[in-house]
């Protein structure tokens, strides 16, 4: 065996660019069908993934890749909590 382990890609649902998944911001659904931010990569749920910048997002909003991802339209509440927490994000 190699040392050299295979890095998870995933593609922004926004730009459409492969990435390295730990770069990217995870957008779930959940059971409950909330649609939550999830940081750590971790939580159950059917996952989407965008890069950290609000202009991925607006993408995301324009082409509806969060709808077609999830197969199910998004309600406005959630892409303002999405872009309330990009700012936050982006500020770090």
């Amino acid at each position: 065996m190699n040392g050299n382990k295979k890095v998870p890609m995933r593609k922004c649902v926004g730009c459409q660019e492969m990435k390295n998944k730990k770069e990217m911001i995870r957008v779930i659904r959940t059971a409950e069908n909330e649609f939550l931010l999830d940081a750590t990569g971790k939580k159950n749920g059917r996952g989407a993934y965008l890069c950290p910048d609000r202009e991925c997002l607006s993408k995301a909003v324009k082409n509806r890749g969060l709808e077609r991802s999830f197969k199910q339209a998004i309600p406005d509440e959630v892409y303002e909590s999405l872009k309330k927490e990009m700012v936050g994000i982006e500020s770090r």
